[in-house]
């Protein structure tokens, strides 16, 4: 291939304008021509497709956010929406596109794929919830930002003696509750692939309180319940004073950190090897710190794994 597209779609992640650069700077390398797609499938669907240079995507590489912005589009969901990108992408002489995104933006790629048209899908979400990857881009900066919330947190919980639940992002996929959970000194985690009894949790409080715990921190992935939820239930059998912070799109936010901008540049830079090799129809990870590359049909159909020995750990560490 001769000439590519790279787009971000589906929620923003710390370290993809990392990718979008290793993309351009990649491809220019090889003499390839790349086009940027400034808002998602909207965006290409309306034709919001521009030609990218090396100085297009200078001084980007510590930001947070994408540069070519993102959008979601049910438009795209149908047929008729996916055969207006292929003609804007036809219309420029695209013959490959790079989609860094999380699971919806993967089954845009692999749609696309499907009629024809070749994709690589860069995995970029801060949920880590994308198959065929052990690590996602923003992933490591999200967990950064709740751990600095929650160190903050456990000052003024100690100074009050009082129970804090933190809600954290993850609707399908705790990897953010349990990682910062654990790294945090959390007592209790809760997340969707592991049940909780609230009961075992009361008498876990309740044991720390009798051997003089002043507080305690417990989050909450999103998918589980909402923090106010899980804060009343708690206050309700244990009796103590507990207090809910919902961190909300702060997790989306931020400078991206040094894994994450390793791992966006080591990604981005295998989607364009990919492509021109003419290979498409793949989505790109890491395993072991060993790069990958899956068929993006085989890998939307893998089932998201968590860790649950890192959930087991916390639990005895927690005691």
């Amino acid at each position: 291939m001769k000439r590519i597209g790279v787009l971000t779609s589906g929620g923003d992640a710390p370290g993809m304008n990392a990718a979008v650069r290793a993309v351009v700077r990649k491809a220019i390398y090889h003499d390839m021509e790349i086009y940027g797609v400034f808002g998602g499938y909207a965006g290409l669907m309306s034709g919001n497709i521009k030609k990218l240079e090396l100085g297009s995507v200078g001084d980007i590489i510590h930001r947070g956010g994408t540069f070519l912005q993102s959008a979601r589009s049910e438009e795209f969901k149908t047929k008729e929406g996916r055969q207006k990108g292929i003609e804007q992408l036809k219309k420029h002489g695209i013959e490959g596109l790079v989609v860094i995104g999380g699971d919806g933006s993967y089954r845009g790629a692999m749609l696309l794929t499907e009629e024809g048209f070749p994709c690589v899908g860069v995995p970029g979400t801060i949920d880590n919830d994308i198959p065929g990857t052990e690590f996602t881009i923003g992933f490591d900066t999200a967990v950064n930002t709740v751990i600095d919330a929650v160190d903050k947190i456990r000052d003024t919980a100690s100074s009050h003696e009082r129970t804090f639940v933190i809600e954290v992002m993850g609707r399908n996929a705790g990897d953010i509750a349990l990682w910062a959970g654990l790294a945090g000194g959390a007592e209790t985690i809760l997340i969707p692939e592991a049940e909780q009894d609230i009961q075992e949790i009361a008498q876990r409080l309740k044991n720390g309180q009798e051997r003089g715990k002043k507080h305690s921190i417990i989050i909450v992935a999103e998918g589980v319940m909402s923090g106010y939820e899980a804060g009343k239930q708690i206050e309700e059998v244990t009796k103590m004073d507990t207090r809910v912070t919902v961190l909300g799109h702060v997790q989306r936010g931020g400078t991206p950190t040094v894994t994450d901008r390793v791992l966006a540049s080591r990604l981005g830079a295998r989607a364009v090897e990919l492509l021109l090799n003419n290979t498409g129809g793949r989505a790109v990870g890491i395993e072991n710190n060993q790069l990958v590359d899956y068929d993006i049909i085989e890998a939307l159909a893998m089932p998201h794994k968590i860790d649950l020995d890192i959930y087991k750990l916390s639990k005895e560490l927690s005691i």
